[in-house]
Formats: C-alpha cells, sequence, structure tokens
C-alpha cells in the first residue's frame, strides 16, 4: 500500500517511516508534484491536521495521511499547542522556539508538559482519526542531540533522558507520534 504523507518536514518522514511495516510506503508531496506549501490556519491541532489531509486529497486526488503535533504545557493552558512551530514567531527556529519557552517557564516549578499528534488519514473517500499523547516534563536546559523541535527539552515521563538523547527507536515506541502511527497502522491492518 502507497500512502502520501502530508508532510515536508524530512525528520517526521523518516521517523514514520520506521515505524510503518515494510508493506506501507511513503509518497513524498515532491513524488506527486505537491511543492506548494500547505495551508496550517486551524485554531486546533485535530483542524490543522484534518486540513492538510483534505488538501491532497482534494487537489491531488491520492489517499494520503497528515498529522499536526503540538507542546502544551500545564503552567502555560497548554501553550504552544497549535502554534508550537511558530512559537518564538513566523520565521522562528527550533532554537528560538526552545529558548522563548525555557525563558518563560524560567520562574515556575510546575514544568507538566505533554505533546499531542492527531494524524488525519484518507483512505477510499472516508476519513478516520488518530491521536498519540506522551506525558512529561519541561527540563530546565536543552539537553541532547537526537531528535528535532522540542526534543532537546523534553523528557517523557517514566524517563531520565529528554527526547534528544533517545535513539529513534525507543523515540518511537514511546512519542506521540509514534502512539498516533501505531493506531494507524493497527486501523490500516484491519
Amino acid at each position: 500500500m502507497k500512502l502520501v504523507f502530508a508532510t515536508n518536514n524530512i525528520n517526521k518522514i523518516i521517523e514514520v517511516q520506521q515505524l510503518l511495516p515494510e508493506t506501507i510506503e511513503i509518497v513524498s508531496l515532491e513524488s506527486i508534484g505537491c511543492f506548494e506549501e500547505i495551508p496550517e490556519t486551524g485554531n486546533t491541532i485535530k483542524e490543522n491536521a484534518i486540513m492538510k489531509a483534505n488538501y491532497v486529497t482534494q487537489k491531488y486526488g491520492y489517499n494520503c495521511f497528515a498529522d499536526d503535533t503540538g507542546l502544551e504545557v500545564d503552567a502555560l493552558n497548554g501553550e504552544p499547542g497549535v502554534f508550537s512551530a511558530r512559537y518564538a514567531g513566523e520565521q522562528c527556529s527550533s532554537e528560538d522556539n526552545m529558548t522563548k519557552l525555557l525563558d518563560t517557564l524560567a520562574k515556575t516549578t510546575n514544568r507538566k508538559a505533554q505533546f499531542k499528534t492527531i494524524i488525519a488519514l484518507n483512505l477510499n473517500g472516508r476519513q478516520h482519526l488518530f491521536t498519540g499523547i506522551a506525558k512529561g516534563e519541561i527540563t530546565l536546559k536543552k539537553i541532547g542531540n537526537q531528535g528535532f523541535g522540542y526534543d532537546p527539552i523534553f523528557k517523557p515521563e517514566g524517563y531520565s533522558r529528554t527526547f534528544a538523547q533517545l535513539s529513534l527507536e525507543e523515540k518511537g515506541l514511546i512519542s506521540h507520534r509514534g502512539k498516533a502511527t501505531e493506531h494507524l497502522i493497527d486501523f490500516l491492518k484491519m
């Protein structure tokens, strides 16, 4: 089975392809001739995932899936949430986002947070949603050099290391994206 993954983020593609069985092949946006930026103007993680999947299905006619992920911090009432990728501004980097979050939480003892991923799958004219959550806490400083995004400052529950200190395989077993992808795989096996 071939499915288009509606993302230009090579790190996400690598992470998800590693989790999928060999019977499912990810097709990139580039492979279908989609070079434009897909709109992500939803107010929620769910809306953005649906928006991206629908864009590819409606414009290109492919079965596809899209995900959206947000980091939800308790002390910030769930922020940055849907704005996680642009928390420090529209043209910001992951480093900028982490620095802003660490600065914002500098005087806060409640560092509980969770990553939430929602995958929207458009398959044969029907849409299915899958959610994955990884609970943990925000560290006091950046630790590790694996992964991407907020991984160096997120320590998952039950672990003494950040996502950025885990191998791709270790992270895949416990991450928000790994859990949502697992639900997707279980559904596709049915």
